[in-house]
């Protein structure tokens, strides 16, 4: 198997105190986390604040290389049982030891939050059978089916401390409350700091939404020990005010400056940047399932997004060569495809996804449309790199071929429950692979939901194909890398003809920072301060 079966590693505690330089590093963000919560929703930066506060069993490194965290090392029978090995001496930032109970109690919680969005980390745990802990640092989860990439998906389940509610002896019997007596936590008892005790780095310290979130080194992590006493998350929507804030000395670091904009700092020897392609495609979903949608309007009553014809000359409308250089300033790549060809289980030279605007109308007028019709884009306008500016451009793309697009954009807080409630017509999203390979999004957004929530967590425009099912579910659940990649291959084809997903383009993640500190960009675009190093 392409991913090892058994992975040691032996990390000596680091018992040196903090270097003398240790000081506050102050980071801007372009999205700000929407909670502390590491199991709220599974998005790019609540993941990656949850990173610094709360470890996995596994952990992924700048280029999403598997590496161990709170599991030394795991062992899969090779078929449904995998063995963890975690690690000792590990003490949560409330000083209780870490044990397998803790784990336990996590997964239970995955499956027990009333408050998650689109049941985030339940399609992991949902295909547990069982979780056994045979002594205090082995634990052993049995699969309902084969699950290949178990240990990548667990590098974003943050693990909690079972001592945050009472409880007896804790099993992994979900249909019995798993052995909790007291309330399973909701959002905001981790937003006010009360139950945010993780084993990670840092420890929280505050969170103010739209103002800043501050955290504090863990004095007691397992791990060396990080440079920085304190930490602080600033939220600045706003490239330009991001870009001004660092060149004032207002910030260390910011995220995702425009790249139009690197020119100022480009030759000034008092800042650095980097740009790293990442896994991150930009995409719209289309409702093609119910009669009436909410944000469509077509003379003959219909949807018209339920014709295959009509996706498809969606898709021919758009101009991707033109977002990705008039918009996104080069830093994108257009995508043909929902991984960046190369990566595992993609299509190894995907057809170009041409713009033809004539051959839209004439698909347009084959479908019964030939006057058009009237459509919402729906968008958000702080999480994703020029995010409302690309769906502006698509709305005018659209428009040029006869299907008249208006834009609603909003702050991702509004957004991304309202699109779990299906209340959008065409809705922008973007999706990077946690797994590095095609299963990651084929999996979560096009599959037909199952009642476990493991697969088609995210199918919010009613995609529903049973041969695609049969060759997702089968790709998920085969160990054999090249049958697998086969599998994948053909799920991917299947759905990219089916234009109920059309990409754009996949993203690059731009930092820019002061010259005393060097940065590691990362392919997940996680912006994490155990990236930021001080300059030698």
């Amino acid at each position: 198997m392409r991913t090892p079966l058994m992975f040691a590693f032996v990390a000596g505690t680091c018992l040196l105190s903090a270097p003398a330089w240790a000081q506050s590093l102050r980071i801007a963000l372009g999205s700000e986390p929407t909670a502390i919560d590491p199991h709220y929703h599974d998005l790019t930066p609540n993941n990656a604040l949850a990173a610094h506060i709360f470890d996995g069993l596994t952990s992924q490194d700048e280029k999403q290389k598997l590496v161990p965290a709170l599991a030394t090392s795991w062992e899969n029978d090779g078929k449904t049982r995998w063995t963890f090995k975690l690690r000792e001496g590990v003490k949560f930032s409330n000083g209780k030891p870490f044990t397998a109970d803790d784990v336990i109690f996590t997964f239970c919680r995955t499956l027990k939050n009333e408050t998650a969005i689109a049941g985030s980390f339940a399609d992991i745990t949902g295909n547990f059978a069982s979780v056994e802990a045979p002594d205090a640092h082995t634990l052993v989860i049995t699969t309902k089916t084969p699950d290949p990439l178990l240990p990548n998906f667990l590098s974003s389940v943050g693990i909690l401390s079972a001592s945050i509610i009472p409880h007896d002896k804790l099993t992994f019997e979900p249909a019995k409350n798993c052995g909790v007596t007291g309330t399973w936590p909701v959002v905001g008892d981790f937003n006010d700091g009360k139950l945010a005790v993780g084993t990670g780095p840092y420890k929280f310290k505050s969170y103010v939404r739209g103002t800043a979130i501050e955290l504090e080194r863990n004095e007691s992590y397992w791990g060396p020990a990080e440079p920085w006493a304190s930490v602080r998350f600033v939220p600045v929507p706003n490239a330009g005010p991001r870009l001004a804030g660092l060149l004032a000395g207002d910030y260390d670091v910011i995220e995702n400056p425009a790249a139009r904009d690197l020119g100022r700092i480009k030759d000034d020897k008092r800042f650095g940047h980097v740009i790293t392609p990442s896994t991150r495609v930009i995409y719209f979903q289309l409702d093609m399932a119910r009669d009436a949608s909410p944000f469509v309007k077509a003379e003959n009553g219909k949807n018209p997004l339920k014709d295959p014809r009509v996706r498809q000359a969606m898709s021919l409308a758009i101009d991707r060569d033109a977002i990705v250089k008039r918009i996104m300033d080069g830093a994108a790549e257009p995508a043909y495809q929902f991984l960046p060809t190369g990566m595992f289980g993609t299509l190894p030279n995907p057809p170009a996804l041409r713009y033809d605007p004539a051959a839209a109308k004439k698909l347009l007028s084959e479908a019964g449309y030939p006057n058009g019709f009237q459509v919402t884009l729906s968008t958000t306008n702080d999480r994703y790199i020029n995010d409302s500016q690309i769906t502006q451009a698509v709305a005018q793309y659209l428009t040029q071929v006869g299907i008249r697009a208006d834009v609603d954009a909003m702050a991702r807080t509004l957004y991304f429950p309202r699109r779990s409630k299906k209340e959008f017509s065409v809705a922008l999203g973007g999706w990077g692979s946690t797994s590095g390979e095609a299963s990651s999004f084929l999996r979560q957004w096009p599959a037909t939901p199952d009642e476990a929530q493991t697969i088609g967590g995210s199918n919010y425009g009613g995609y529903s194909d049973p041969e695609y099912d049969k060759l997702i579910r089968a790709a998920i659940s085969t160990l054999d890398d090249a049958k697998r990649s086969e599998l994948l291959q053909q799920a991917g084809a299947r759905v990219l003809e089916s234009n109920a997903f059309i990409p754009l383009h996949f993203e690059s993640t731009v930092w820019a920072y002061k010259a005393n500190v060097n940065y590691i960009g990362r392919t997940d675009q996680f912006t994490m301060a155990m990236s930021v190093k001080p300059a030698k």
